[in-house]
């Protein structure tokens, strides 16, 4: 099994949201297990922030051998989100025009542009029923919207520390992580490693949207009592910044964390509740006690207007990266829903 994605390039231009045009589109995406005769064991992840389409290595415990989606039995497709730096066309990639690629001037792309992208693979794919569609955060966003667009491609639904419309409380988080990339002077240059420290800023302001108070007093408490400066914590949010950095760019993350921004699945469609009452597919929504960035409340709204919606709650001490971190908790969870949903 190859971690090697494949590429997909859209046969015509993409026409944004925004009414902005992206006149070459390429996806990256990678696919794990085999497809049965019947075309019936298809499972669609959807990813979050700074993910890739890899979710083999992102997702361990729930995705892999011995585990509950094993692509022994599922065939598993995860597309790289247009916007991203691993493969899709981004703020970096080289128009072939005109030999530039845009950095800041990459256009603004909306949660259902990603969707839209998702939906020309699917079809090149030839994919015409999707068994489960699931996603976390920015990819329980693409997920949401998804269902509401296409009610009949999907048969059951899972959405993780996620919400129906993002929160004036997560796009001041998002704010003030661009605001420390826009301070960086190097981001307004024309250079791939532009905006780098201030990437790392902006990843170290994230990390307390991510985590709890709990996680944090854990594992990150001073064992020197005597210590007046050099803290673990103080070195822990360094040593986050500096790996994100070396993996990701600040355009990127600019670009994504305004698309986070637009997404309200209630827009254009008489509200929210209209919306979500579109979704026809089995749906489980999980949410997690210290979610601080996504609260329980926001999740519990979701499986309040989604018809026969099943709602769980992890009781977990890491915050919004619960989602990706209690594999075990969600495992249990998968496991009741399907027994539900599939015996009458």
């Amino acid at each position: 099994m190859s971690d090697e994605p494949h590429f997909f390039r859209l046969p015509r231009a993409l026409r944004l949201e925004s009414g902005a045009v992206l006149p070459q589109v390429e996806v990256a995406y990678q696919t794990y297990g085999h497809l049965k005769p019947t075309r019936d064991n298809v499972v669609w992840v959807c990813h979050a922030l700074t993910a890739n389409a890899n979710v083999l290595d992102w997702w361990p415990g729930l995705f892999g051998a011995s585990c509950y989606f094993d692509p022994a039995d599922w065939f598993i497709v995860c597309a790289n989100v247009v916007g991203s730096c691993y493969g899709s066309t981004g703020p970096l990639s080289v128009d072939e025009t005109t030999g530039l690629a845009a950095y800041q001037e990459f256009p603004l792309l909306t949660v259902r542009d990603l969707v839209a992208v998702h939906e020309a693979l699917r079809e090149h794919l030839a994919l015409h029923q999707i068994h489960t569609l699931i996603g976390g955060s920015l990819g329980g966003q693409q997920a949401v919207e998804w269902a509401v667009q296409r009610p009949a491609l999907f048969e059951n639904l899972v959405l993780l520390a996620t919400n129906a419309r993002h929160s004036a409380w997560g796009i001041a988080f998002n704010e003030a992580q661009r605001l420390a990339i826009l301070a960086d002077p190097s981001y307004s240059t024309t250079a791939p490693d532009g905006g780098a420290a201030g990437l790392r800023a902006a990843r170290a302001v994230a990390l307390l949207s991510y985590r709890s108070y709990d996680a944090y007093q854990r594992s990150q408490t001073e064992p020197n009592e005597e210590a007046l400066d050099d803290y673990r914590a103080s070195s822990y949010q360094r040593y986050q910044g500096d790996k994100l950095v070396a993996r990701f760019n600040a355009h990127s993350y600019v670009a994504l964390s305004r698309t986070m921004d637009t997404h309200h699945v209630g827009r254009g469609r008489s509200g929210i509740r209209a919306a979500l009452e579109r979704i026809r597919a089995r749906t489980l929504v999980i949410g997690i006690t210290s979610d601080v960035l996504f609260p329980p409340a926001e999740q519990q709204l979701l499986a309040r207007y989604i018809q026969g919606a099943m709602y769980a709650e992890m009781d977990s001490p890491f915050g919004h990266d619960g989602f990706l971190i209690e594999t075990a908790q969600i495992t249990h969870v998968l496991e009741r829903f399907y027994v539900q949903t599939y015996v009458h």
